[in-house]
């Protein structure tokens, strides 16, 4: 019996019943920030392989991971444990991580802002996999974008070139065992910088939303679901009406401490040049324009990065 405040919604529906996969979807995020789909199609074996190295990667010794360490500011590679630190926290979340991101091609227009992938070299299987499993998220958040669209009532299709060649980035994230003294938590009280985030590995204890009324509501959903939310950007551009939820993810009970945790969080991002404008369809005189000036998807980011001390 699931634990979640949230109720998981069918994936099947999106090709069975789009009106309704795109109602349900979209309600869920205005009312929570957050959604958890079930029955994905997304290959479950293909998914294991991509954990069974992400494993393989944190399991190496400490020297030899942070020979991948410190490529442009940790938009890739690898992340030492006591690097990230939530918004105002005061301690360092108690987590290293790997990022990858999108491959582009020589000359493109975006590789100032994006910079190429590194590879362990020492997980041979490590780049197909991962890599596989970035664009499957990445496909699966296009989709989940069609039905957002639908909700907010512009064309399916409206974020579509939104997200094109995105600065889009899958991070693979490992929570070691707790000690009982430590200061600090898994990851502190944060809201994400990007359109929306897909997450798979939340069914191990700890992801909790801080509701209107500044409950903590567990979000721990059944084996095979992808946890949702919106991101800061889509916030704005929607001026509010879909929310980005704060959200934690705690230190486990005494008798779970010893058990690492692993989670995969795919946060899709705008564009970099595209503009963050405030739709006109999110404003009405209950709610006027939060945002009349516009910002570009990578001048927010740079700002964002900054106060999370990765830029």
């Amino acid at each position: 019996m699931s634990t979640s405040a949230i109720e998981p919604i069918s994936f099947s529906l999106y090709s069975k019943d789009f009106p309704r996969f795109a109602q349900e979807l979209g309600a869920s995020f205005e009312r929570y920030g957050f959604a958890v789909l079930s029955e994905y199609d997304i290959p479950q074996d293909r998914i294991d392989a991509a954990i069974a190295d992400t494993k393989a990667f944190f399991a190496l010794p400490e020297e030899t991971k942070k020979q991948y360490a410190g490529v442009k500011g940790g938009a890739r590679g690898y992340i030492p444990f006591g690097v990230e630190t939530a918004k105002g926290a005061t301690h360092h979340d108690l987590k290293e991580f790997w990022h990858m991101g999108r491959d582009l091609p020589p000359g493109h227009r975006f590789r100032a802002t994006m910079a190429d992938n590194v590879w362990p070299a020492e997980i041979p299987a490590f780049k197909h996999d991962v890599s596989w499993f970035y664009n499957a998220l990445d496909n699966m958040g296009g989709k989940v974008l069609e039905a957002i669209a639908t909700y907010l009532k512009l064309d399916r299709d409206f974020f579509k070139p939104t997200v094109e060649n995105g600065n889009s980035v899958l991070r693979l994230l490992h929570y070691p065992p707790v000690p009982l003294d430590v200061t600090g938590v898994r990851a502190g009280a944060h809201g994400d910088i990007n359109t929306i985030t897909l997450l798979m590995g939340a069914e191990e204890g700890g992801l909790e939303l801080q509701d209107r009324n500044g409950d903590w509501l567990p979000i721990n959903p059944p084996p095979g679901c992808i946890v949702i939310n919106i991101g800061d950007m889509l916030e704005r551009l929607t001026n509010h009406v879909l929310p980005s939820t704060i959200h934690r993810v705690q230190n486990p009970p005494p008798e779970r401490r010893h058990i690492p945790r692993y989670s995969t969080p795919f946060f899709l991002h705008f564009a970099s040049d595209y503009e963050i404008k405030t739709l006109p369809n999110c404003v009405t005189p209950e709610n006027p324009d939060r945002y009349p000036e516009s910002i570009t998807a990578d001048e927010f980011l740079q700002q964002r990065l900054r106060e999370i001390k990765l830029a």
